[in-house]
């Protein structure tokens, strides 16, 4: 009967253990949430032509960026994405036939659609920026130079010029 009485008290003593209160230490937590917003597919649309108008053999004719006349790309995507953009078609001659017509190019960038104002970059070396904070957009606008030489043979001279933009992944 001792030994059950000790095995009892023994239980008894461990239970009572379990409902004194642990001596524990302060802590604290947190959480955080992880998202991911993913961007759309980049587009990119010509929203005005670069055109020289009516030239005249014999004299130069240039179009900056800012003219009303420049070439006008807009680029859409995600929001502060960073984009590459090229021209995979930059002729160097605008062509009549077998007839041509050489051109150098000039070019801006800005994340406003502010009028060819912006930051100027090298067209055939392409530019590596980021799309607006806001709206997801770039704007390019192209100018450039024709020498028209005297006794130049007469009509419409053109070609493509060709932008391609893509995503860094940064």
């Amino acid at each position: 009967m001792q030994k059950v009485f000790r095995i009892g008290l023994a239980a008894l003593a461990a239970g009572a253990l379990l409902l004194v209160p642990s001596v524990s230490r302060a802590q604290a937590t947190a959480s955080i949430t992880a998202s991911a917003t993913v961007a759309g597919a980049l587009t990119a649309t010509n929203l005005r032509d670069l055109s020289f108008g009516t030239v005249i053999p014999g004299f130069t004719r240039t179009v900056t960026p800012s003219d009303a006349t420049s070439g006008h790309f807009q680029i859409d995507g995600g929001v502060n994405a960073e984009v590459q953009v090229q021209f995979t078609a930059l002729p160097s001659d605008l062509t009549d036939g077998t007839n041509t017509l050489p051109i150098t190019y000039t070019s801006t960038y800005n994340t406003a659609d502010a009028g060819g104002s912006g930051t100027t970059f090298t067209p055939a070396a392409g530019v590596t920026t980021r799309l607006d904070a806001a709206t997801g957009q770039l704007h390019i606008y192209m100018g450039g130079s024709i020498v028209v030489p005297a006794g130049q043979v007469a009509g419409l001279y053109q070609e493509t010029i060709t932008l391609s933009a893509s995503y860094t992944g940064n």
